[in-house]
């Protein structure tokens, strides 16, 4: 059984995100920079078995698009090209980068490192790929 990476895209940086290859436990991967994403998820999938991808999709607090949700949604387009036989999955990921910080605040991380933007980003992948999981969508 394959991974799944989930992927909280923003303009310079993304989070990342993986499962086991059992798909019980989601972890931090990597923070990236957006503009190389591609490449790395490609290299990432020659080396583990990734069968789908989950990406978080940023929604307002009405449910509507928010003003990154084009630039998310051009992605998917990208993805789903660079990956056709490739399942991706959108999640809302409406305050995951709130939780993302009180996550960091409650686990205990020094404020100089929870000043480090990659590391809310890779949380914030954490959470929308456990919210994935543990909302029965696989």
């Amino acid at each position: 059984m394959g991974r799944i990476l989930a992927i909280d895209y923003g303009k310079k940086r993304t989070g990342l995100a993986v499962t086991d290859s059992l798909r019980i436990i989601a972890t931090a991967l990597d923070t990236v920079d957006s503009s190389g994403l591609l490449p790395y998820l490609k290299a990432y999938a020659q080396k583990e078995t990734v069968d789908e991808f989950v990406i978080g999709m940023p929604k307002t607090l009405r449910n509507e698009d928010s003003e990154m949700a084009p630039l998310v949604r051009k992605f998917i387009v990208e993805l789903k090209t660079a990956f056709p036989e490739k399942k991706v999955h959108e999640v809302d990921e409406r305050f995951t980068s709130s939780i993302a910080k009180q996550t960091m605040i409650t686990g205990g991380m020094k404020k100089k490192d929870r000043q480090v933007k990659g590391n809310a980003d890779k949380i914030s992948a954490v959470i929308i790929l456990q919210s994935f999981m543990e909302s029965g969508s696989r």
